[in-house]
């Protein structure tokens, strides 16, 4: 009996650890600074809300109210910052420091927008971090980027033509590059230019800086307290979407 329960105490200790090894695991990241309401929906579980030192896991549907700004880190050190009205869904993220071979990031942005760093994932194997959107993946090549997307709902982002921004996909990079492709085609935008893309179908392009749409965040937002690098912090851009 006395070896029977030692067997069995082994066996539960065991379980146990492998359990927390996979809820450790199951983490993609955290949300670090946050503005007014941020929702999560997880597979049939119900719409919760989040709050700052929050976990964000693989399969998460992340949504941002009205006036609400919040920054997310992921476990390889990149960092997301979506604005109000956005909608990201954490599609894919698979990382493991020794294991570059099993890296995977899939960010769906169904709404909204956003600025992000890629971390150790982008600069190991970029190739295997995407950022999807209703009208065009996004590749990154070391990148800090923003991407805005426009359905009758940027009204309130100003422009040098004091109309709201175009219906369509606005990209601007700030370090780096990234790839965009579409069925219309694909381009590059390098640093310091800005992109737009109208449709699924139609190729996407560079835009003049004038016409471009540049994403920024609200510094207490944006950036670290300390002297670390902050997400959101661009050059300054005639059109900025706020």
């Amino acid at each position: 009996m006395p070896l029977f329960k030692s067997l069995t105490l082994a066996m539960t200790a065991a379980l146990l650890l492998l359990g927390a090894t996979d809820l450790l695991a199951a983490g993609a990241g955290q949300v670090t600074h946050l503005s007014g309401i941020l929702s999560v929906k997880r597979a049939e579980a119900p719409t919760k809300m989040l709050s700052v030192k929050s976990e964000v896991q693989e399969g998460d549907l992340l949504t941002t109210e009205a006036e609400t700004y919040a920054r997310i880190k992921f476990i390889d050190g990149a960092e997301v910052v979506l604005r109000p009205g956005t909608q990201l869904k954490v599609a894919s993220y698979a990382f493991t420091e020794a294991k570059p071979q099993s890296d995977s990031v899939v960010l769906n942005m169904l709404k909204g927008g956003l600025r992000a760093v890629t971390g150790l994932i982008g600069k190991r194997n970029r190739d295997s971090v995407s950022f999807t959107t209703t009208t065009a993946t996004i590749g990154i090549r070391g990148t800090h980027f923003g991407a805005l997307s426009c359905n009758n709902d940027c009204g309130g982002i100003p422009t040098v033509s004091g109309k709201p921004p175009e219906n369509g996909l606005h990209l601007d990079v700030a370090a780096g590059a990234i790839v965009v492709t579409n069925q219309g085609g694909r381009q590059e935008i390098g640093t310091g230019q800005f992109g737009f893309v109208k449709s699924s179908t139609t190729p996407p392009v560079i835009v003049p800086p004038q016409q471009g749409i540049q994403v920024t965040m609200p510094a207490n937002i944006s950036q670290n307290s300390g002297t670390g690098r902050g997400v959101g912090k661009g050059k300054e851009s005639e059109c900025v979407a706020q």
